[in-house]
């Protein structure tokens, strides 16, 4: 009898690392075909910076956006609405907002989870590319509908311990929305975006060109790649 248990212990064991095998293969299967459909390693390797112009619409209101981004170094988006020049920027060590929209007189320091926020950003690349070398962790949680369609849902966790939800469209392989928990007043709410009209730029590298948010829906009349960038706008 004792003999017995032991062996179904031992054949429970084994089917549980088959599953967690399995389910790392999975995770992997999809980054890597997410990855294809961007165009592959070596393209996406080659990606340095991004500059996007286009507007975003704020409670029927359409307002200049510029967002600028240096590989791992630094992400800058200038607004320009209501006769004024606002802008945030964001470093590895430090991130500024100056709006004087609002009323500010002075650049100030970003709130800390925004700030985190923004570090993930500097990477042009995409969070999910080499994501293991990164210290980043991806779960799947299986799949989930957006806009009637099938995606892979992916729990993923960065190295500064923010989460983020990421669906992966099952037919295209581009990401269709994701969901991250933040602070906002003091209480923790899901931000939600959503990632439409995706295209190929003039250097042959894929973007959403529509983005919908909190704040309203972004769209980039351009998008341009691997441009010299002044390292002085992120100071």
């Amino acid at each position: 009898m004792k003999n017995l248990i032991i062996f179904g212990l031992f054949i429970m064991g084994m089917v549980l690392v088959q599953f967690v095998q399995a389910q790392v293969q999975t995770v992997d299967d999809v980054i890597n075909k997410y990855v294809e459909a961007l165009g592959g390693k070596e393209k996406l390797s080659t990606l340095k910076s991004v500059k996007y112009s286009g507007n975003i619409n704020i409670q029927g209101n359409d307002v200049s956006i510029v967002q600028t981004k240096l590989h791992m170094k630094g992400m800058r988006i200038d607004i320009f609405v209501a006769g004024t020049e606002n802008y945030q920027y964001v470093t590895p060590e430090k991130g500024v907002v100056f709006m004087p929209v609002q009323g500010m007189t002075e650049p100030s320091p970003m709130p800390e989870d925004q700030f985190k926020s923004g570090q993930n950003q500097l990477d042009v690349q995409g969070a999910l590319f080499n994501y293991k070398e990164k210290g980043i962790t991806v779960e799947m949680l299986g799949t989930e509908k957006v806009n009637g369609e099938d995606n892979h849902k992916l729990k993923i966790t960065f190295k500064n311990g923010l989460v983020t939800t990421c669906f992966i469209g099952a037919k295209n392989y581009h990401i269709n929305k994701t969901v991250s928990k933040r602070m906002v007043n003091g209480e923790e709410k899901d931000m939600e975006t959503t990632f439409t009209n995706y295209k190929q730029n003039a250097d042959g590298f894929w973007f959403a060109y529509n983005n919908t948010g909190v704040q309203g829906e972004t769209i980039f009349d351009e998008i341009t790649t691997n441009i010299p960038v002044d390292e002085n706008i992120f100071k």
